[in-house]
């Protein structure tokens, strides 16, 4: 949001093999946030968790992993020397084809990749973000796979209750989601800074990004913004994103004002949830030990705080 722009804030983390740094927020708001016409955004809650992506795949909605491709060890040191050296990192020449570790068949890039030549192009930390299927079963993505149904093509969703100051847990369609973004959250996520679920049953949700509107925000001054942070309930998050009229994203970490993520208790777990999971409206069969089935035995069940959420063994 502010003058370190998160070009510039991932460049330092990229260049903190050589020497730490600490990326902080300053006074003025940057040109980005300007021009983005930032006082005129839609504030919502930073969720903490890995992002994920629907779209097609095999001829139905799927959910996508993030997965950067990145450089090689020899790329990734000529990189490092020449950011070590030089102001602009775009100045960099990338040999796509050599530089950069192999990925899956089926990686796509993410839409903001830039393309020359038919091939995409890395961004100003040397990575390309991009996106791989989550396919049933998956071991590696065993996470991702268990919010997800492909036969019935649903996904577990974590958003609001059309009844103010209410969360909901409920199956939706991925062809609702299609060309969204979202975020894993849950139990093996991020060391789980919102206490879903245990070892012994892992709770994982998906929340769309933009879902958790900041009703009262702070002014866009960055002592009001630290007073919300530190004394407001609402404030109990991991940042703010703006998202402004022309598409841009305009994210604040706790962090970038010198302030402590996770916290003991967020905002986010500490409200109330309902389950809202019929599954007699679904002509599906879903496993016993599937989330689907658990959460379907907790149809219409309300509970005081989202951590609160337990199964009967």
């Amino acid at each position: 949001m502010y003058s370190i722009e998160f070009i510039e804030s991932s460049r330092l983390k990229y260049l903190s093999s050589f020497q730490p740094f600490k990326v902080l927020a300053t006074e003025t708001l940057s040109e980005k946030a300007l021009e983005a016409d930032i006082y005129n955004a839609i504030p919502t809650e930073k969720v903490d968790g890995t992002c994920c992506y629907v779209t097609t795949y095999k001829g139905q909605p799927y959910l996508w992993a993030r997965l950067d491709r990145r450089p090689n060890k020899q790329a990734e040191k000529r990189f490092k020397r020449f950011l070590y050296s030089v102001e602009d990192c775009k100045e960099f020449i990338w040999n796509v084809e050599e530089d950069f570790k192999p990925v899956p068949d089926t990686w796509i890039p993410a839409k903001e990749i830039e393309f020359s030549n038919g091939n995409p192009l890395p961004d100003e930390n040397g990575h390309m973000p991009g996106w791989v299927p989550v396919e049933k079963n998956s071991k590696q993505y065993c996470w991702h796979s268990s919010v997800v149904n492909y036969e019935a093509e649903m996904a577990l969703v974590l958003k609001h209750h059309a009844d103010p100051g209410l969360l909901e847990i409920r199956p939706v369609s991925l062809s609702e989601l299609l060309e969204q973004t979202l975020e894993l959250i849950g139990t093996n996520i991020n060391a789980n800074p919102y206490g879903l679920g245990s070892k012994k049953q892992p709770i994982h949700l998906l929340v769309p990004h933009g879902a958790f509107e900041i009703k009262n925000p702070p002014t866009l001054k960055q002592s009001d913004i630290v007073s919300w942070f530190e004394g407001c309930c609402e404030g109990k998050v991991e940042g703010i994103v703006w998202h402004c009229r022309d598409g841009c994203l305009i994210k604040l970490h706790r962090h970038h004002l010198g302030l402590c993520w996770p916290l003991a208790e967020t905002y986010l777990n500490s409200q109330p949830v309902v389950i809202s999971f019929n599954r007699n409206d679904y002509d599906c069969d879903f496993g016993p030990k599937s989330l689907f089935h658990q959460f379907s035995k907790l149809d219409g069940q309300r509970f005081d705080r989202l951590k609160d959420i337990k199964f009967d063994d």
